[in-house]
């Protein structure tokens, strides 16, 4: 698909509207509320702890529900051979 060329004041609104959402998005940042160095480390420790914490947890309920379906498979071969 060919495209016409722009006629200069549309580019020049275009340009007008770009730079003024740039400026826009600038002032909202500097509104942001940034985390600080030592609030970015404590919450990297905690999501790495809580991930591990919920990794064992999951391989702990892996291991039970294992042996509960091996223990049941074996009392019905003793059962029905």
């Amino acid at each position: 698909m060919v495209s016409k060329p722009m006629k200069l004041s549309e580019a020049k609104k275009r340009a007008k509207v770009q730079g003024n959402y740039i400026s826009g998005v600038k002032d909202e940042l500097k509104k942001v509320s940034w985390t600080t160095k030592e609030e970015l480390k404590l919450f990297s420790k905690i999501v790495i702890g809580a991930t591990f914490t919920f990794g064992i947890g999951i391989y702990i309920a892996d291991l039970v529900m294992k042996g509960a379906l091996d223990g049941l498979g074996l009392i019905v071969r003793s059962i029905w051979g």
